[in-house]
């Protein structure tokens, strides 16, 4: 899968900007057809950062999520500051 077809969009909520500060963790909304291996290796092109781990979500909306937690050398803060998410 290509790089800029796994990323729809950044997700900022409430939840999602305690989960920058706390848990050094982003999330977007991503192509149902994407799976872990294509939403890391597009994270780490796009953003030039070191994904740690991946987690998938389908809501009951049809909406794809990924949570994606960046390694401590990274923070995730920064990436949302860049992205104008926070």
């Amino acid at each position: 899968m290509d790089v800029n077809d796994v990323i729809s969009y950044p997700l900022m909520t409430e939840s999602a900007s305690l989960m920058v500060e706390k848990d050094n963790k982003l999330i977007f909304v991503v192509n149902l057809r994407a799976g872990k291996a294509d939403v890391k290796r597009a994270v780490e092109q796009l953003y030039a950062v070191k994904v740690n781990k991946v987690n998938l979500l389908i809501t009951p909306q049809g909406v794809k999520k990924a949570f994606v937690k960046l390694t401590p050398e990274f923070r995730a803060s920064d990436v949302a500051i860049k992205l104008g998410i926070l």
